[in-house]
């Protein structure tokens, strides 16, 4: 069994956080050392804690369209890893999903990312994911987002496509016209 094998099975049955998790442990997540992008998301929602299909909802069909893939493309593991901050679904809080538990990316994410060969680009989601893989960026997610040439073409700081985000996309026009078509061809360029 190769260390990545292992990895991947001792997450799969990972408790760590079990006594904070209201709906039970369910790490989701879809790997393969071999991919070329990487999906550093925030951590699964109660739909996709339900279903154990990582993006298996609103969300999910937003970040699709955005990266102008279908779910088949989404899916194929070969070559899109979809690697949450946490890994199990963490609850809900007074304005939507708890943050991630900070445990996941202390005991795995290091040891994770160290396994790909073959990554390209990485598509780091929401605010708690830029802040790990933008450890020295300090500002907001509007001007992290605003600011995605300083990191192009290997990673791409996106906020979250939740519904939630819709007031966040009206307001920021330029998120749609100016990134997504970058965004879609550099995808297009990768599969």
């Amino acid at each position: 069994m190769t260390i990545f094998t292992t990895l991947v099975k001792e997450i799969r049955s990972c408790t760590i956080c079990a006594l904070h998790l209201p709906h039970g442990v369910r790490p989701v997540l879809q790997i393969n050392a071999q991919a070329k992008i990487l999906i550093a998301g925030q951590a699964p929602g109660r739909r996709v804690h339900e279903t154990g299909i990582p993006f298996d909802d609103a969300s999910g069909d937003r970040l699709r369209e955005w990266m102008g893939v279908s779910k088949d493309t989404f899916y194929d593991k070969d070559s899109i890893a979809i690697l949450p901050m946490g890994f199990c679904y963490p609850g809900t809080g007074k304005t939507g999903d708890l943050p991630p538990r900070p445990e996941c990316a202390i005991a795995w994410r290091d040891k994770l990312l160290k396994q790909f060969n073959q990554l390209q680009l990485t598509l780091v989601i929401g605010k708690y994911a830029q802040s790990y893989h933008l450890p020295d960026n300090k500002l907001l997610l509007t001007e992290t987002v605003k600011s995605w040439q300083d990191y192009w073409p290997n990673v791409l700081p996106l906020p979250h496509p939740s519904p939630r985000n819709n007031i966040w996309l009206k307001r920021n026009p330029w998120f749609e016209s100016e990134i997504i078509p970058v965004l879609r061809k550099r995808i297009n360029e990768l599969l």
